[in-house]
Protein backbone atom coordinates (compact mmCIF):
# COMPACT_ATOMS: atom_id res chain seq x y z
CA UNK A 1 0.00 0.00 0.00
CA UNK A 2 1.46 3.51 -0.92
CA UNK A 3 0.55 7.15 -0.17
CA UNK A 4 -1.50 7.33 -3.45
CA UNK A 5 -3.08 4.44 -3.12
CA UNK A 6 -4.30 5.61 0.33
CA UNK A 7 -5.58 8.52 -1.05
CA UNK A 8 -7.05 7.18 -4.13
CA UNK A 9 -8.98 4.49 -2.07
CA UNK A 10 -10.13 7.16 0.59
CA UNK A 11 -11.59 9.40 -1.90
CA UNK A 12 -13.24 6.73 -3.39
CA UNK A 13 -14.82 5.77 -0.14
CA UNK A 14 -15.97 9.14 0.65
CA UNK A 15 -17.62 10.55 -2.29
CA UNK A 16 -19.06 6.60 -3.24
CA UNK A 17 -20.56 6.36 0.06
CA UNK A 18 -22.76 9.05 -0.24
CA UNK A 19 -23.31 10.02 -3.83
CA UNK A 20 -25.62 7.11 -5.54
CA UNK A 21 -23.02 5.39 -7.32
CA UNK A 22 -21.23 2.75 -5.11
CA UNK A 23 -18.10 2.84 -2.64
CA UNK A 24 -18.06 -0.89 -2.46
CA UNK A 25 -18.09 -1.63 -6.17
CA UNK A 26 -15.51 1.37 -6.64
CA UNK A 27 -13.35 -0.44 -4.27
CA UNK A 28 -13.80 -3.80 -5.30
CA UNK A 29 -12.79 -2.39 -9.56
CA UNK A 30 -10.45 -0.16 -8.32
CA UNK A 31 -7.94 -2.46 -7.32
CA UNK A 32 -8.87 -4.79 -10.44
CA UNK A 33 -8.85 -2.44 -12.67
CA UNK A 34 -4.93 -1.27 -11.65
CA UNK A 35 -3.33 -3.76 -10.06
CA UNK A 36 -2.77 -3.54 -6.65
CA UNK A 37 -3.97 -5.75 -3.80
CA UNK A 38 -6.79 -5.91 -1.99
CA UNK A 39 -5.35 -3.38 1.39
CA UNK A 40 -6.81 -5.62 4.20
CA UNK A 41 -9.56 -5.86 6.48
CA UNK A 42 -7.85 -3.10 8.38
CA UNK A 43 -8.22 -0.53 6.01
CA UNK A 44 -11.72 -1.45 5.45
CA UNK A 45 -11.86 -0.67 8.60
CA UNK A 46 -10.50 2.70 8.41
CA UNK A 47 -12.33 3.74 5.41
CA UNK A 48 -15.92 3.20 7.13
CA UNK A 49 -14.61 5.30 10.07
CA UNK A 50 -13.71 8.47 7.97
CA UNK A 51 -17.35 8.38 5.97
CA UNK A 52 -18.57 7.72 9.52
CA UNK A 53 -16.85 10.61 10.66
CA UNK A 54 -17.69 13.00 7.99
CA UNK A 55 -21.78 12.55 8.82
CA UNK A 56 -21.27 13.15 12.10
CA UNK A 57 -19.56 16.25 11.41
CA UNK A 58 -22.04 16.94 8.97
CA UNK A 59 -25.25 16.22 10.41
CA UNK A 60 -24.03 16.68 14.34
CA UNK A 61 -26.96 19.67 14.95
CA UNK A 62 -29.04 17.75 13.30
CA UNK A 63 -28.32 14.52 15.17
CA UNK A 64 -28.72 16.65 18.43
CA UNK A 65 -32.21 18.08 17.55
CA UNK A 66 -33.53 14.35 16.83
CA UNK A 67 -32.42 12.96 19.80
CA UNK A 68 -33.93 16.56 21.83
CA UNK A 69 -37.64 16.03 19.70
CA UNK A 70 -38.33 12.50 20.82
CA UNK A 71 -36.71 12.69 24.27
CA UNK A 72 -36.78 15.93 25.22
CA UNK A 73 -39.02 18.00 23.62
CA UNK A 74 -42.18 18.34 25.96
CA UNK A 75 -39.72 18.35 29.07
CA UNK A 76 -38.09 20.94 30.76
CA UNK A 77 -34.61 19.63 29.53
CA UNK A 78 -35.26 20.77 25.74
CA UNK A 79 -32.05 20.41 24.10
CA UNK A 80 -32.22 22.82 20.72
CA UNK A 81 -35.29 23.88 19.12
CA UNK A 82 -35.86 21.12 16.10
CA UNK A 83 -37.51 21.12 13.06
CA UNK A 84 -37.64 17.37 13.26
CA UNK A 85 -40.67 14.99 13.86
CA UNK A 86 -40.69 13.15 17.83
CA UNK A 87 -40.65 9.98 14.96
CA UNK A 88 -37.92 10.57 13.60
CA UNK A 89 -35.47 8.64 15.51
CA UNK A 90 -37.55 5.67 16.03
CA UNK A 91 -38.13 5.81 11.85
CA UNK A 92 -34.27 5.62 11.39
CA UNK A 93 -34.06 2.57 13.63
CA UNK A 94 -36.63 0.91 11.62
CA UNK A 95 -34.83 1.99 8.52
CA UNK A 96 -31.56 0.05 10.49
CA UNK A 97 -32.84 -3.17 11.16
CA UNK A 98 -32.75 -5.18 7.43
CA UNK A 99 -29.56 -3.91 6.42
CA UNK A 100 -27.71 -4.66 9.82
CA UNK A 101 -29.16 -7.99 9.64
CA UNK A 102 -29.02 -8.62 6.05
CA UNK A 103 -25.29 -7.24 6.39
CA UNK A 104 -24.51 -10.07 9.30
CA UNK A 105 -25.52 -12.93 7.22
CA UNK A 106 -24.39 -12.07 4.05
CA UNK A 107 -21.11 -10.38 4.80
CA UNK A 108 -18.94 -13.29 3.48
CA UNK A 109 -20.75 -13.25 0.08
CA UNK A 110 -19.74 -9.60 0.20
CA UNK A 111 -16.38 -10.54 0.64
CA UNK A 112 -15.96 -13.19 -1.90
CA UNK A 113 -19.02 -14.26 -4.36
CA UNK A 114 -20.24 -10.73 -4.81
CA UNK A 115 -17.07 -9.04 -5.93
CA UNK A 116 -17.36 -10.10 -9.38
CA UNK A 117 -16.24 -7.34 -11.71
CA UNK A 118 -19.49 -8.46 -14.18
CA UNK A 119 -22.04 -8.48 -11.17
CA UNK A 120 -20.90 -4.95 -9.88
CA UNK A 121 -21.21 -3.44 -13.63
CA UNK A 122 -24.51 -5.40 -14.37
CA UNK A 123 -25.30 -3.98 -10.49
CA UNK A 124 -24.50 -0.56 -11.29
CA UNK A 125 -26.30 -0.09 -14.15
CA UNK A 126 -29.60 -1.69 -13.22
CA UNK A 127 -30.36 -0.20 -10.32
CA UNK A 128 -28.92 3.15 -11.97
CA UNK A 129 -31.82 2.68 -14.16
CA UNK A 130 -34.20 2.30 -11.89
CA UNK A 131 -32.91 5.32 -9.56
CA UNK A 132 -33.28 7.75 -12.69
CA UNK A 133 -36.98 5.98 -13.53
CA UNK A 134 -37.81 7.24 -9.58
CA UNK A 135 -36.15 10.56 -10.43
CA UNK A 136 -38.42 11.13 -13.74
CA UNK A 137 -41.90 9.87 -12.89
CA UNK A 138 -42.15 9.82 -9.05
CA UNK A 139 -44.12 12.70 -7.46
CA UNK A 140 -41.44 14.09 -5.18
CA UNK A 141 -44.23 16.26 -2.41
CA UNK A 142 -43.30 14.46 0.93
CA UNK A 143 -40.67 15.85 2.98
CA UNK A 144 -38.51 14.44 6.07
CA UNK A 145 -41.15 14.75 8.68
CA UNK A 146 -44.13 12.96 6.45
CA UNK A 147 -42.20 9.34 6.83
CA UNK A 148 -44.03 6.88 8.02
CA UNK A 149 -42.99 3.12 9.68
CA UNK A 150 -44.12 2.01 6.17
CA UNK A 151 -41.76 3.92 4.64
CA UNK A 152 -39.11 3.36 6.93
CA UNK A 153 -39.49 -0.13 6.85
CA UNK A 154 -39.19 0.03 2.86
CA UNK A 155 -36.08 2.41 2.56
CA UNK A 156 -34.59 -0.16 5.40
CA UNK A 157 -35.22 -3.54 3.09
CA UNK A 158 -33.94 -1.19 0.28
CA UNK A 159 -30.55 -0.83 2.33
CA UNK A 160 -30.13 -4.77 2.67
CA UNK A 161 -29.29 -4.79 -1.17
CA UNK A 162 -26.02 -2.60 -0.58
CA UNK A 163 -24.44 -5.52 0.61
CA UNK A 164 -23.79 -6.24 -2.57
CA UNK A 165 -21.22 -3.93 -4.58
CA UNK A 166 -22.44 -1.86 -7.27
CA UNK A 167 -26.06 -1.51 -5.50
CA UNK A 168 -25.32 1.79 -3.45
CA UNK A 169 -26.44 2.35 0.33
CA UNK A 170 -27.14 5.49 -1.11
CA UNK A 171 -28.67 5.20 -4.58
CA UNK A 172 -31.03 2.17 -3.03
CA UNK A 173 -32.27 4.27 -0.22
CA UNK A 174 -32.77 7.03 -1.97
CA UNK A 175 -34.27 5.48 -5.14
CA UNK A 176 -36.91 4.06 -2.66
CA UNK A 177 -37.31 7.64 -0.54
CA UNK A 178 -38.43 8.93 -4.62
CA UNK A 179 -40.56 6.04 -5.24
CA UNK A 180 -42.25 6.62 -2.05
CA UNK A 181 -43.04 10.23 -2.72
CA UNK A 182 -39.96 11.79 -1.16
CA UNK A 183 -39.04 14.95 -2.50
CA UNK A 184 -35.61 14.82 -3.53
CA UNK A 185 -33.56 16.69 -0.82
CA UNK A 186 -35.78 14.63 1.32
CA UNK A 187 -34.94 11.41 0.09
CA UNK A 188 -31.11 12.11 0.21
CA UNK A 189 -31.01 13.41 4.18
CA UNK A 190 -32.94 10.38 4.82
CA UNK A 191 -29.89 8.48 3.48
CA UNK A 192 -27.58 10.59 4.84
CA UNK A 193 -29.02 10.33 8.30
CA UNK A 194 -29.49 6.34 8.26
CA UNK A 195 -26.36 5.94 6.96
CA UNK A 196 -24.68 6.86 10.67
CA UNK A 197 -25.80 3.60 12.48
CA UNK A 198 -25.03 1.08 9.70
CA UNK A 199 -21.57 2.54 8.99
CA UNK A 200 -21.17 2.52 12.89
CA UNK A 201 -22.52 -0.90 13.81
CA UNK A 202 -20.25 -2.16 10.36
CA UNK A 203 -17.22 -0.27 12.15
CA UNK A 204 -17.99 -1.35 15.69
CA UNK A 205 -17.86 -4.79 14.69
CA UNK A 206 -14.34 -4.73 13.47
CA UNK A 207 -13.10 -1.89 15.40
CA UNK A 208 -9.81 -3.93 17.05
CA UNK A 209 -8.43 -3.58 13.14
CA UNK A 210 -8.66 0.09 14.04
CA UNK A 211 -6.10 -0.42 17.05
CA UNK A 212 -3.90 -2.06 14.64
CA UNK A 213 -4.11 1.21 11.70
CA UNK A 214 -0.37 2.58 10.64
CA UNK A 215 0.03 5.75 8.61
CA UNK A 216 -1.78 4.40 5.23
CA UNK A 217 -4.85 4.07 7.18
CA UNK A 218 -4.75 7.08 9.23
CA UNK A 219 -4.29 8.69 5.89
CA UNK A 220 -7.24 6.94 4.66
CA UNK A 221 -9.42 7.77 7.54
CA UNK A 222 -8.56 11.44 6.75
CA UNK A 223 -9.18 11.58 3.12
CA UNK A 224 -12.34 9.82 3.41
CA UNK A 225 -13.40 12.09 6.32
CA UNK A 226 -12.76 14.76 3.96
CA UNK A 227 -14.07 14.00 0.99
CA UNK A 228 -17.42 12.20 2.42
CA UNK A 229 -17.70 15.84 4.15
CA UNK A 230 -18.06 17.39 0.75
CA UNK A 231 -20.11 14.92 -1.25
CA UNK A 232 -22.44 15.32 1.48
CA UNK A 233 -22.13 19.06 1.28
CA UNK A 234 -22.26 19.22 -2.86
CA UNK A 235 -24.84 16.73 -3.18
CA UNK A 236 -27.34 18.08 -1.37
CA UNK A 237 -26.70 21.58 -3.05
CA UNK A 238 -27.05 19.95 -6.49
CA UNK A 239 -30.29 17.97 -6.21
CA UNK A 240 -31.80 21.03 -5.19
CA UNK A 241 -31.20 22.43 -8.09
CA UNK A 242 -30.62 19.36 -11.04
CA UNK A 243 -31.52 15.57 -10.54
CA UNK A 244 -30.24 12.68 -10.07
CA UNK A 245 -30.50 12.05 -14.04
CA UNK A 246 -26.22 12.10 -14.38
CA UNK A 247 -25.59 9.17 -11.77
CA UNK A 248 -27.42 7.21 -13.61
CA UNK A 249 -25.19 8.03 -16.88
CA UNK A 250 -22.11 8.03 -14.96
CA UNK A 251 -23.15 4.35 -13.54
CA UNK A 252 -24.06 2.64 -16.90
CA UNK A 253 -20.97 4.76 -18.83
CA UNK A 254 -18.68 2.69 -15.94
CA UNK A 255 -20.81 -0.83 -16.28
CA UNK A 256 -19.73 -0.51 -19.77
CA UNK A 257 -16.18 0.19 -19.31
CA UNK A 258 -16.12 -2.83 -16.86
CA UNK A 259 -17.49 -4.81 -19.09
CA UNK A 260 -14.84 -4.00 -21.77
CA UNK A 261 -12.04 -4.07 -19.58
CA UNK A 262 -13.36 -7.86 -18.53
CA UNK A 263 -13.27 -9.06 -22.21
CA UNK A 264 -9.97 -7.37 -23.03
CA UNK A 265 -7.92 -8.78 -19.53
Amino acid sequence: MTLLHAIALGLIQGLGEFLPISSSGHLVIAPWLFNFPDPGLAFDVALHFGTLIAVVLYFWRDFLEIIGATFFKNTKYKIVDTKYSSSLFWLLAIATIPGAIFGYFLEDYAETTFRNPLLIAGTLSIIGLILYLADKYAAHKRNLNEITKKDATLIGLSQAFAIIPGVSRAGSTITAGLFLGLDRVSAARFSFLLSAPIIFGATLVKIKYIFSAGTMEIVAIITAALSGYFAISWMLKFIERVSYKVFFWYRLVLAIFIVAAWFMK
